[in-house]
């Protein structure tokens, strides 16, 4: 299950995102907004963190304008690794390096048609489980 996100400036994109997803027959939770109306992205990080962390979904998709909020954000949560991504060597970078559970995107900063790549790329990367990686998330979480 993945647990998705977003403010008013992130909708759009969720939506693309969502339809996506549907497509692609991932099983998703849409934890807000539902609208484009103005309205305040620590709300809805939180939500996707602690499902994320808590072991309701198994990764994250968070979106605002820039990403910045929401990933800073949820990278408050206790064992949340959120990143944001705007390429798709980031996306696998973060994947396979951190074991990063949680995806940011900025809907202002990049398109739908990169943005869609770029999950694919995070939900497709499995994290390496090389030691030395191992050994520096446990000295993020330590």
């Amino acid at each position: 299950m993945i647990a998705i996100g977003s403010d008013h400036g992130g909708y759009a994109l969720k939506q693309e995102i969502m339809a996506h997803l549907d497509k692609r027959g991932l099983a998703y939770r849409d934890y807000g907004t539902y609208s484009e109306a103005s309205c305040d992205y620590p709300v809805y990080a939180k939500a996707v963190a602690k499902a994320v962390a808590g072991g309701e979904c198994e990764r994250g998709i968070l979106i605002c304008g820039t990403g910045i909020g929401v990933s800073i954000t949820a990278n408050k949560q206790p064992g949340i690794r959120c990143a944001l991504c705007g390429d798709c060597f980031s996306a696998q970078a973060t994947r396979e390096h951190n074991d990063a559970n949680v995806l940011a995107l900025g809907a202002r900063v990049v398109g739908p048609g990169l943005a869609l790549m770029i999950v694919d790329t995070f939900l497709d990367t499995p994290f390496s489980n090389d030691q030395r990686h191992v050994r520096r998330i446990s000295q993020i979480e330590g």
